[in-house]
């Protein structure tokens, strides 16, 4: 699933794309839970719109339009936002991959999991949002209206500090991971920045929330901008589906010292990692290096 840091990076590489340029069509698939606007309206509203500003909260992007609405974008698990001409793998299904040569691998054409395209007044190349799995989410905003979705949310997590996981934490029996994914609290970290950030930190995931000290507070918030810097700085995690808008891959997976390594010992201590359930999510820690 899209963290912050992928979907910052699609935020900047998008950007581009977007900003300044008049919305000419829209196109969509049927109505689905995948558009809270529905597709008639999402057309009527963003035609002849202009972008002129493309922000993040935590996992949302808001393109900001020239009639001072706004058009909510959350990747949700399988999201993949990226620009007309762009090609991977990671777009097509393995399915897919096999019936088709190398030559015509490289060039996507849109298929029925592209539930978004925009097209524009200039006719250079049209934005795409494909989801195979439709939990990802795209809702036109009134001028002046706000979203529960946004509203809700805490701290953005690169900004988040000790003081804040200390206040959220006090007295509360909640794991110490679980309170680090609270998107009212912190919004933007997932399993894969959750689990890297407790291990830089040296707390272990189950740790109830209440029993962290200022101290350790303070260093995992400062682990959480860590990791989340670091893999912006690469580019994103291209664990699953995710790609960067260009179709490139990320390299922090290349990165991670115990996301997804169960069983592999441990980078600092040799140890192999553990892999727990903690809040119905896979959790990976080091028994040695974390308590």
């Amino acid at each position: 699933m899209p963290e912050l840091p992928e979907v910052e990076i699609t935020r900047r590489k998008i950007a581009s794309s977007l900003l300044g340029r008049a919305i000419a069509a829209v196109h969509t698939t049927a109505e689905s839970y995948f558009f809270l606007t529905p597709p008639a309206e999402l057309k009527r509203r963003l035609k002849g719109r202009t972008v002129t500003a493309l922000t993040r909260h935590g996992k949302y992007l808001v393109a900001e339009l020239d009639d001072g609405s706004r058009l909510l974008l959350h990747l949700g698990m399988t999201g993949q936002l990226f620009v007309q001409g762009s090609s991977s793998p990671r777009l097509l299904s393995s399915t897919a991959r096999a019936s088709l040569k190398p030559a015509e691998q490289a060039v996507f054409k849109p298929d029925h999991h592209t539930h978004l395209r925009i097209a524009f007044a200039d006719g250079g190349p049209e934005v795409w949002f494909r989801d195979v799995r439709k939990f990802g989410k795209v809702k036109w905003l009134a001028p002046g209206e706000s979203d529960q979705r946004l509203d809700k949310l805490g701290t953005d997590a690169l900004e988040v500090t000790g003081e804040t996981l200390w206040q959220a934490g006090r007295k509360k029996s909640v794991a110490a991971k679980n309170l680090v994914m609270d998107q009212a609290v912190i919004a933007g970290v997932g399993n894969i920045y959750a689990d890297e950030a407790l291990f830089l930190s040296g707390v272990r995931p189950t740790r109830k929330a209440g029993k962290l000290t200022r101290r350790e507070c303070e260093a995992l918030a400062a682990n959480i901008r860590k990791v989340l810097q670091r893999s912006i700085e690469t580019g994103g995690s291209s664990i699953s589906d995710w790609i960067n808008p260009d179709g490139q891959d990320g390299g922090y997976q290349d990165e991670r010292m115990v996301y997804a390594r169960g069983g592999q010992p441990c980078k600092v201590c040799g140890t192999p990692i553990k892999r727990i359930t903690v809040g119905q999510r896979g959790t990976h820690y080091c028994p040695k290096c974390q308590s």
